[in-house]
């Protein structure tokens, strides 16, 4: 099997070094790639979100399966072009991937079909509407942009005019680009959120190992929201029971919902979800595994992944029997300094030979570039720091340890990954 991946990210990389374990995977490209993938795979320089130059590279290369890493390429309808060429890629169709291109979609596909989420106070299409509109919520309140933000579109606003310097930043000052331009107000939830992620052909399903991120850039998740600072995954995050509710309210309800809106969904589908009081409730959709759950997620994965992605393309996910390896993992994110707002790159990365040591650990990189045998940083999030362990103080000792083995000017990471329980209000990141 030859296969194709799209995105240049920690989660493509983790992605590609998993595809690659796969018995009958012969090579793998990746378009653009980066500094750490190009150790395992053929990287291509073309941009994740150019539909048309990818559906060129594809008809070139002839991969036997695509598999999408970022939202974007699926949310501007690449499932739909190759679809319409007959090239077999794993992700869900423009239509489907709109549960994370629109938030307000998504909150009416969950109110429409009772699938439990938070109470919506309103949508709102101008600063001024929105401003108006907190006059009449409980604090603290949940206010998302609509569209696509890099995972820094949701804000839990404590007070009036912490909410309306977001909405000022969203509406008027146009920080967020486009995806800002609308904006959903909920209530705020209690609890602790997971992240839950499904393997899916559209009817069957595999579940995958439960996750936490972090998604505040600094320790005791302070400061603004981030694509995510660390995430890890344990074999006692969900109890069998809380699992088999969130399947029955949930998961299953969703994917007959879109059955029922006639919206053939064939690829990863996340669920943000906060595990409330009252019950798990959905804060929101990703329609691509996440960054960084993912990275938690497949080192402790014990299959072929890459005969599952290709099942599910071809409607056959049922024949597919996964297995999980016990224990836990933790996935550290090193930073550029000044992350997630203004910070400069192209800085040297040393140690990385020296943290590959470390038991149980891979390094997955996030943005680097490659010049000969040497690293540099190219983007905010640097590097992903994964270990997998038969406990969760184990996988985080390693974690860290080769996290400390590892430097380059300004880096930054948390340092409280998986201490004591997550974020207690709030919503998933947008």
């Amino acid at each position: 099997m030859k296969i194709l991946v799209i995105g240049g990210g920690g989660r493509e990389h983790a992605l590609v070094w998993k595809l690659m374990e796969g018995a009958g995977v012969e090579h793998v490209w990746c378009a653009p790639g980066n500094g750490g993938i190009s150790h395992h795979a053929e990287c291509i320089a073309v941009a994740a979100e150019n539909v048309a130059e990818l559906a060129e590279l594809a008809g070139r290369l002839k991969p036997d399966l695509t598999v999408v890493g970022p939202e974007a390429p699926l949310v501007a309808g690449i499932a739909d072009e190759f679809a319409c060429r007959g090239y077999p890629l794993l992700g869900p169709t423009k239509q489907a991937a709109r549960l994370e291109g629109s938030k307000i979609f998504a909150k009416e596909f969950l109110e429409r079909h009772s699938i439990p989420t938070a109470p919506v106070y309103g949508t709102y299409d101008s600063a001024g509407e929105a401003y108006a509109a907190l006059c009449a919520v409980d604090w603290p309140v949940v206010i998302k942009a609509d569209g696509l933000c890099g995972g820094k579109g949701v804000f839990v606003a404590p007070t009036p005019d912490d909410a309306t310097s977001f909405i000022e930043q969203l509406m008027e000052k146009d920080e967020l680009g486009p995806g800002g331009h609308r904006v959903l107000m909920e209530e705020a939830l209690a609890g602790q959120e997971l992240s839950y992620i499904i393997l899916t052909d559209g009817d069957s399903f595999l579940p995958m190992v439960p996750t936490r991120d972090h998604k505040r850039v600094f320790d005791g998740n302070q400061g603004p929201n981030t694509g995510g600072m660390g995430a890890y995954s344990s074999n006692d995050l969900l109890a069998p029971e809380l699992d088999s509710k969130i399947l029955d309210t949930i998961v299953r309800p969703t994917l007959a919902a879109l059955r029922n809106d006639g919206i053939d969904y064939r690829g990863f589908l996340y669920f943000g979800l906060m595990l409330s009081s009252t019950g798990p409730k959905v804060l929101e959709f990703n329609c691509r595994l996440g960054d960084p759950e993912a990275q938690a997620v497949l080192v402790r994965a014990d299959f072929d992944l890459a005969q599952a992605c290709l099942a599910a393309t071809q409607g056959r996910l049922s024949q597919i029997k996964p297995s999980w390896k016990k224990g836990a993992s933790v996935c550290v994110v090193m930073a550029s300094g000044g992350y997630p707002g203004k910070f400069e790159v192209g800085k040297t990365v040393n140690g990385l030979d020296k943290a590959a040591q470390v038991e149980g650990t891979v390094v997955f990189h996030s943005g680097t570039r490659r010049e000969g045998a040497g690293y540099y940083t190219s983007s905010g999030r640097v590097l992903s720091v994964t270990s997998a362990a038969d406990s969760l103080p184990k996988a985080l000792r390693s974690a860290y340890r080769a996290a400390e083995c590892i430097s380059f000017d300004s880096v930054h990471y948390r340092r409280d990954i998986a201490a004591g329980s997550a974020r207690s209000t709030g919503a998933a990141g947008g």
